[in-house]
């Protein structure tokens, strides 16, 4: 096992919920260290660079309007094997299908508002975390 470091954002249907706390303490509970964090109010022009790789997918559209829509926590976390286990604390992307005690089981509403997202590898990890944070805001 290794120490990683892996990219998280709370997306707007929990943090208008008011569950930031609630799922950081899921996540450290997972054993991942919160050492970056901030809120912010994401334009449509930064959601539609951030997910630009789903540019031709049908739900491009209204995946960056969701986005753009209220506030997000932007996180970077580390830990053994962080993209994995943030992964595996995330839960399935349909909450229907998420295992019990993951975040999109407890918080999601459905599948298009799941709540979270975190990167899928260490590379898409590294590109991701970039996007949103300078090194000096990085303070693990």
């Amino acid at each position: 096992m290794s120490i990683e470091r892996t990219f998280s954002i709370i997306k707007p249907d929990a943090t208008r919920r008011n569950l930031t706390g609630a799922i950081n303490a899921m996540l450290e509970g997972a054993g991942l260290r919160i050492i970056a964090q901030k809120r912010i109010h994401m334009s449509l022009e930064k959601a539609q660079g951030f997910y630009a790789v789903h540019k031709e997918r049908p739900f491009f559209g209204e995946l960056t309007e969701f986005m753009s829509s209220e506030p997000v926590v932007v996180q970077v976390l580390e830990g053994e094997d962080a993209v994995v286990k943030n992964r595996e604390v995330m839960g399935a992307t349909n909450p229907e299908e998420a295992t019990e005690g993951t975040i999109r089981k407890e918080h999601a509403l459905n599948i298009g508002e799941n709540s979270v997202h975190g990167s899928d590898s260490l590379e898409n990890a590294g590109i991701e975390i970039a996007y949103f944070f300078n090194d000096d805001e990085i303070v693990g």
